[in-house]
This record gives structure tokens, C-alpha cells and sequence, in this order.
């Protein structure tokens, strides 16, 4: 029996495209029965970008989740001798001796410095060899809060041996790999929280704004106003200031991520309203009024859901804006501090010249931040034209 490439069109109704990102056939019934959430994952999986930056945002979180486990070393944890140290190469086979002798190591530093400059350079020193083992025993740690363990990803095989730089060394000699993956769970999280924070705001005044209307529209419409008026950069800023110094770091960190959502539900406010204005109208509405519904469970159990795949997508395109505002204040300095690690924190090693010339491996967080907000910018892109029931 021949299978259709597309559900065949029905009157007045734009067809949904097949399910073919694997160019399956599907049948006509298995679509006309479909849910929304099945018709927007055959529409999604067909986009590649997307697919993409859901399965490389996906390895994202799985770092910021296990963070402790795959660094090597805590994010404080430093060695004096290894100040700027440059990258090592992980080897898995030996071949300087008679045979090939087998196993993960990498070769030593032999520090040499310049009778002329006195400057300390790192040769690579290939008389020695530490031994890598993975699941390897290193500093204790509670996984998850919960469970005190010393077990890492990978590390030395001898507790005793010089510490392993796969990313190189800052200038205190902490790893920089070790502290990439620490600032992974701060700067993911901040999007997650802040955003959250912003959908909580602009949902609820957006949509009492437009399913209310009268001066109650009004008064809210003039606040928005207010806050899109104001310049992003300086708004952000000042908030930040005016966080105390003597508060902790997580005091902090908390603080930073109400500061960008202030800033961030404005626009989803507005888009909210709009949404409401034409919804309160529609037949179902009304019907659910008849039917003795009150306001909020019309707002929330037949308004909202109606439009859930616009705001899932809206979600992710919010995030990677959250992750370069925080990134940019704690670079400027009026951000997280340390002890805390972050990306943008991470970054202020590099702000000078002079650092990069010398130990370009330290702006690797930022490579980190472009791939994250280009992952998510994919993601959100595809969950959007697949939530779009107009787009072919």
C-alpha cells in the first residue's frame, strides 16, 4: 500500500508538513489524530540547526549538573609552579621506548626563564610522563548535595603527581578546564533562573493587562513603557551597583538574576497583551464565561495554553540573552565576583593585552559563551517554526 508524502489538505486549513526528517510516510489518520506537541516534534526533528543546539545545549546542562564530577580540580584549587601554564596534549599511546607501551599521559613542563626578560616559559618536558587514568580519585566533593564521594571524570593516576593542565593555567596556577566547567553551572543557571523570574512577570501583568483592559491596561502599558525606555546597558549597571559588597556570593548571585529579569519581561509583556486582546474574543472564551469559569481559571486553563508553543519558544530565545548580560557585567566587574566562578568572571583574566599575548588559552570561556548562545539560538529557532501551525 503506497503511504502519501503529506497529509492531504483540507479545506481553509494550511497542511502540515510530513513528519520526513528521516523522509518517513505517515499516514493521513496517524496525522488527523496527532496532538499539538507530536505535529511540533515532526516539524522540529526536520530541522538540522535545531537538532543541533538541542542536543549541544543538552550537553551544556549535563556539565553544569555533574560539574563536579568531570573537573578535575576545584575551581579554587591551585599550584604556585604552574602559573600561566600552557595547554598539555593528552597522549594515548608511548612510542619512545622499545614498544608502544599503552595508556592515557601526558608529558611534564620543564620552566625555563629568560636570562634577558626574566620571563617564565614552559618547554614541554618529554623525559617525564604522568600517568591519566579516568574515574580516577582526586578532592572530595558532595554530588548533587547529597553524596560525599572523591571519584572524577579523569585525573592522575598518583595522587602525588604534578597536576594535569589540559586547558592550561591562569595566573595563580588554578586549571583552567576545572573552572570552565564550575563557571558552566553559574552561567547556565543564571539564564534558567532569570528567565523564569521574567515569565512570572510578564505573563501575569501581561495578561491581566490585556484580558482586563480599562485603566488597569493603561497603568501597566505606561510602566512597560517606562522600563523599555530606559538604556539596557546603563539600567543594568546601576542595578548591579547598587547590590551591597558585603553581601555573600550567593546573596549575589541571586541579586544579579533579579536585576536582569527587571529588565528582560517587558517584551513578553507586551506580546502577552497582544495575544490576550485577540483571545478574550474567541468563541471558546465565551463559552467558558457561560459556563460559570472564573477570570483566573479562564486566563490560565484556556487562554494560556493556547498559545504554550509560542511562549515555550519565546523561553528559549530569552535565555541566551541572560547568559551574555550577566557574562558582560561580571566582565565589567559590577557582576558576580569572585569566589564565584562564571564565565564573565573567568573572562576578566583576559582584559588585558598583554595576558592574551602571553596566555591566549585563557579566552576560552568565551568560546564557551558563543557556542552556548548559538545553541540556544538554534533551539529556539526551530521550536518556533515548528510551533508556528502557518509555516510549511
Amino acid at each position: 500500500m503506497l503511504q502519501p508524502d503529506s497529509p492531504p489538505e483540507r479545506p481553509g486549513v494550511a497542511a502540515d508538513p510530513a513528519p520526513d526528517g528521516a523522509h518517513l510516510a505517515v499516514e493521513p489518520e496517524a496525522v488527523s489524530v496527532a496532538s499539538q506537541w507530536k505535529l511540533m516534534w515532526w516539524r522540529f526533528r526536520r530541522h538540522r540547526l535545531a537538532m543541533a543546539g538541542l542536543i549541544v545545549t543538552a550537553l551544556f546542562y549535563f556539565v553544569a549538573v555533574f560539574a563536579d564530577f568531570l573537573a578535575p580540580y576545584g575551581s579554587g584549587t591551585f599550584e604556585s609552579e604552574h602559573t600561566y601554564a600552557p595547554p598539555q596534549t593528552l597522549r594515548i599511546v608511548d612510542t619512545s621506548g622499545d614498544g608502544w607501551d599503552w595508556g592515557l599521559y601526558v608529558h611534564g613542563y620543564r620552566a625555563e626563564r629568560d636570562p634577558e626578560t626574566l620571563e617564565l616559559r614552559y618547554a614541554v618536558d618529554e623525559a617525564t610522563r604522568i600517568p591519566v587514568r579516568l574515574f580516577a580519585e582526586g578532592e572530595t566533593y558532595r554530588l548533587f548535595g547529597l553524596f560525599e564521594t572523591d571519584i572524577h571524570l579523569f585525573g592522575t593516576a598518583d595522587p602525588d603527581a604534578p597536576p594535569v593542565h589540559l586547558l592550561g593555567a591562569d595566573r595563580l596556577g588554578r586549571d583552567q578546564l576545572s573552572r570552565i566547567i564550575h563557571g558552566t553551572r553559574i552561567s547556565m543557571s543564571v539564564g534558567l533562573i532569570g528567565v523564569s523570574v521574567a515569565f512570572v512577570l510578564g505573563i501575569l501583568l501581561g495578561g491581566v493587562s490585556g484580558y482586563v483592559g480599562g485603566k488597569t491596561d493603561t497603568v501597566i502599558q505606561r510602566v512597560v513603557e517606562f522600563f523599555m525606555s530606559l538604556p539596557t546597558l546603563p539600567l543594568w549597571l546601576g542595578l548591579a551597583a547598587a547590590v551591597p559588597r558585603d553581601w555573600g556570593p550567593l546573596t549575589r548571585y541571586f541579586a544579579i538574576t533579579v536585576v536582569l529579569s527587571f529588565v528582560a519581561w517587558t517584551g513578553l509583556a507586551r506580546e502577552v497583551r497582544g495575544r490576550f486582546l485577540s483571545l478574550r474574543e474567541e468563541d471558546f472564551v465565551t463559552a467558558a464565561k457561560l459556563d460559570g469559569v472564573g477570570r483566573p481559571g479562564v486566563i490560565f486553563r484556556h487562554m494560556l495554553p493556547s498559545f504554550t508553543s509560542h511562549l515555550i519558544a519565546t523561553l528559549t530565545l530569552s535565555i541566551p540573552a541572560m547568559i551574555l548580560a550577566e557574562t558582560a557585567l561580571s566582565f565589567l566587574g559590577l557582576g558576580l565576583q569572585a569566589p564565584v566562578v562564571s564565565w564573565g568572571v573567568l573572562l576578566q583574566e583576559a582584559q588585558q593585552i598583554r595576558v592574551i599575548s602571553t596566555a591566549p588559552w585563557l579566552l576560552l570561556p568565551g568560546l564557551a559563551v558563543v557556542t552556548a548562545v548559538l545553541a540556544l539560538n538554534f533551539l529556539g529557532d526551530g521550536l518556533r517554526d515548528a510551533a508556528d501551525p502557518y509555516r510549511r
